[in-house]
């Protein structure tokens, strides 16, 4: 058991949206135990921090993100020999851990292996919550063949690099649901219209029948979990909606009707803006396709657009990046866009507390309170006024805890009473 003691805290109370100064926090074990003012060091305490200066607030949570996802081609990247491919997702993970996302939700292609190597903290990475091969019919935005393919199954649907599988039919998708959360799947990812990177299938595509849609909710729902839908266009959201989906993903061309239909059905919406920018800007030269080029101003352009009305009208955002290859980081540049739009607060929120109810992890992830699992950062700054020291590659980062252990610290030098019997 170890036991840490965090002094003097500028602590950032996302729930109230406040800063909360000279508090103490206490760390038992991977947990929060105890938070308040002039606290006593626990008997076993093995080092006390003066956080003076300093705002110590919860991990970042990244609702979409691919971490296998090596490159910006992601017909390439599912090519790969799987050793390869894990290797290659090692640098990922580590990335996103060390700009403070101690938790992230992968969309496709993070498997339960990789999610134990980071619990077993046989790698640096985030705690996953993986949705294995996101599902995909036929021509949809999962199917990285070429047209010159003979569309039949292939060993690729299997490969780690691979975001997807593709499967149709009510009962092909029912045991695809349940393949996928037998071997670990913390929830089911459906694509459920078009989408950029898919070489196909136009944006405005839908995808999936009801019918088929129905059952991968159905089985989710057996499994006492969600499903997350890619979708982008208001019909494709609208059928998401209707047929249970928990959580809409881009969602760049919502219109009002279909964002309250939105909101009073409960579900989130989980924009990712970056990756567009990027891949506008680096795709190509990154090797994006020409085909996959040609579609991306049109989610681009409307998405700020689209984030502004989502929260005119209350509906809750969780943060996304969904970025692919060498731009995975600029990851904390989505906290910027958000912010221009939102503010600094709904932003914080949409990667803590918001996220955690996402991952069904409310008050353990996402918030500084006893009982919580302790993913920490100690900051350089207060991040309510500045977003800036959240952004980069954690330069703006003391310190990081994960599960009540340091990954990184810079507080070496803060320390006192070392050691207390």
């Amino acid at each position: 058991m170890s036991i840490f003691v965090l002094r003097n805290a500028n602590l950032l109370d996302l729930e109230e949206g406040a800063l909360l100064d000279g508090m103490d926090v206490v760390v038992v074990d991977h947990k929060i135990a105890d938070i308040g003012r002039g606290l006593v060091d626990p008997v076993g305490t093995d080092a006390v921090y003066d956080l003076r200066g300093l705002t110590l607030m919860p991990g970042l949570i990244d609702c979409h993100v691919h971490v296998t996802a090596s490159h910006v081609n992601l017909g390439l990247a599912a090519k790969l020999p799987n050793a390869l491919g894990v290797i290659r997702s090692l640098p990922i993970l580590r990335g996103m851990l060390f700009r403070g996302f101690t938790s992230v939700r992968d969309a496709g292609g993070g498997d339960w292996a990789l999610a134990q190597a980071a619990q077993d903290g046989l790698i640096e990475a985030p705690r996953l919550f993986p949705s294995g091969k996101a599902l995909s019919q036929t021509g949809g935005h999962g199917d990285f063949r070429a047209r010159s393919d003979q569309l039949e199954p292939c060993a690729c649907s299997f490969r780690i690099g691979n975001i997807a599988r593709v499967v149709d039919g009510v009962d092909d998708v029912r045991r695809a649901a349940r393949d996928e959360l037998t071997k670990g799947a913390t929830q089911i990812k459906v694509m459920a219209s078009g989408g950029v990177t898919s070489p196909n299938d136009p944006i405005g595509n839908t995808g999936y029948s009801m019918d088929e849609l129905r059952a991968i909710v159905d089985e989710a729902a057996a499994w006492q979990t969600y499903v997350m839908a890619h979708a982008y266009t208001p019909k494709a959201i609208k059928r998401a909606v209707e047929a249970g989906v928990r959580t809409i993903e881009h969602g760049n061309l919502i219109d009002e009707a279909t964002a309250r239909l939105v909101k009073e059905a409960g579900v989130f919406v989980v924009p990712t803006l970056i990756t567009f920018d990027m891949l506008s800007s680096e795709g190509a030269a990154l090797g994006l396709p020409p085909e996959s080029i040609a579609k991306v101003d049109d989610v681009r352009l409307v998405g700020r657009e689209a984030i502004a009305m989502l929260h005119r009208l209350g509906v809750r955002m969780g943060f996304g990046s969904d970025l692919l290859g060498e731009s995975h980081k600029h990851q904390s540049e989505e906290l910027r866009i958000r912010c221009e739009i939102v503010g600094n607060l709904e932003t914080l929120r949409s990667a803590t507390t918001v996220a955690a109810d996402i991952l069904q992890r409310a008050g353990t992830l996402g918030v500084v309170r006893p009982g919580a699992i302790a993913d920490l950062l100690v900051v350089k700054g207060n991040p309510l006024n500045d977003i800036g020291v959240l952004t980069g590659q954690g330069e703006g980062l003391a310190a990081i805890m994960k599960d009540g252990r340091f990954v990184k610290n810079e507080l070496q030098a803060r320390t006192s009473a070392a050691l207390v019997a």
